[in-house]
C-alpha cells in the first residue's frame, strides 16, 4: 500500500483546540525542563560527553522517522541499540556523570557566589598577578586554583588547611622551593588562602603537547571536572598559563593574566545589598 499524506483542511482548528486546553502551569512546566535541559548542555559543553549526545539524538531522530514509515526491521534494531547505550552510558561516562552530581550536591546547578565588590577584586588580582610575576621571574613552579560556583572542598581536603588573606608575599611563602607545601596546588576562595600542598586529578587527554609537565596536566584534569580557573607557572621556563573548560593557554603576560582573573572575582551584576552598600558611600 503507496504512502499517503493526508492534510487535515481543519488542522488551523485543532491547534485552537490544543491551545485552548494549555494553562500557565504547562508553560512553567515547558521553562523548568528548558532550564534544566540547559544547564545539563553548560555541564557537557566541551567535554566527550556532548559528542555522545548528539549521536543519541540523531539515532532517536532516525528512530522516529522509522517508525513514521513503518520500517519494523530497522526499528526494531535502533530501539535495541538504543537499549544498550543507555545500559552503557553510566560506566563509560562516569567521570561526567559525577561532575554532574558534584554539581547538584555543592550548589553548582543553580549557582552560589563567592565573588567580591570591585574593589576588593581588583586588590586581590593585583596580589595574585604581582606573586605570579614574581615566581615567573625565578622559575618557580606553582599552582593557584580560583574556585568558582563549584565547590573544591573535596580537593582542599588533600592538602594543608590555612584560611588566610591573600597577599603577593603569603603567596610567594608558600610556594618557596624545598618545602612541604611547593609542589602542590593552593585553593583560593575569594579573598582567601583556603588550602594549599593539595593534590590535583591528571588529565587522560593523550593528545597534549608533550612539553607539559605535571603541573600543566594536573591543570587541565581539574579544569575538566570543575568550572575553576587555574594557573600555573613552569619552573622550566617560567611560562604563566591558564587552564580553564579542559583547555589551557599559555605563554600569557601579566596583563592578559589580569584580563583572565578579573572576571573569576568580580560580580557581573550588582545584588541589592551591592547597591545599598554603593548608596550609603555616596552619603
Amino acid at each position: 500500500m503507496p504512502f499517503e499524506f493526508n492534510f487535515d483542511i481543519n488542522f488551523p482548528l485543532q491547534l485552537q483546540g490544543i491551545w485552548a486546553t494549555v494553562s500557565l502551569r504547562d508553560f512553567l512546566d515547558i521553562f523548568i525542563v528548558a532550564a534544566i535541559l540547559y544547564k545539563v548542555y553548560e555541564m557537557l559543553q566541551d567535554t566527550r560527553a556532548i559528542t555522545l549526545v548528539k549521536g543519541l539524538l540523531v539515532l532517536m531522530t532516525v528512530t522516529v522517522i522509522c517508525n513514521f514509515f513503518q520500517l519494523h526491521v530497522i526499528s526494531w534494531l535502533l530501539q535495541k541499540s538504543l537499549t544498550l547505550i543507555f545500559v552503557a552510558l553510566p560506566i563509560v561516562f562516569q567521570p561526567e556523570l559525577r561532575r554532574a552530581l558534584e554539581h547538584l550536591g555543592q550548589g553548582g546547578f543553580i549557582g552560589k557566589s563567592v565573588l567580591l565588590d570591585d574593589k576588593e577584586a581588583a586588590a586581590v588580582v593585583n596580589e595574585l598577578v604581582k606573586a605570579v610575576k614574581s615566581l615567573a621571574a625565578s622559575k618557580t613552579g606553582a599552582l593557584l586554583v580560583i574556585e568558582r560556583k563549584m565547590g573544591l572542598n573535596d580537593i582542599s581536603m588533600t592538602g594543608v588547611r590555612i584560611e588566610g588573606l591573600i597577599s603577593s608575599e603569603f603567596l610567594l611563602n608558600v610556594f618557596i622551593v624545598n618545602t612541604p607545601l611547593h609542589d602542590g596546588a593552593a585553593i583560593i576562595r575569594g579573598k582567601r588562602l583556603v588550602a594549599a600542598g593539595c593534590l590535583l586529578p591528571l588529565t587522560e587527554d593523550r593528545s597534549l603537547d608533550k612539553e607539559l609537565g605535571t603541573r600543566h596536566r594536573a591543570a587541565i584534569g581539574l579544569s575538566e571536572q570543575s568550572d575553576a580557573l587555574i594557573v600555573v607557572v613552569s619552573e622550566e621556563t617560567g611560562t604563566i598559563s591558564v587552564a580553564e573548560g579542559g583547555k589551557i593557554d599559555r605563554h600569557l603576560t601579566a596583563e592578559q593574566l589580569k584580563e583572565r582573573l578579573t572576571p573569576a572575582f568580580s560580580r557581573e551584576t550588582q545584588t541589592p545589598m551591592d547597591i545599598i552598600k554603593h548608596w550609603r558611600d555616596e552619603r
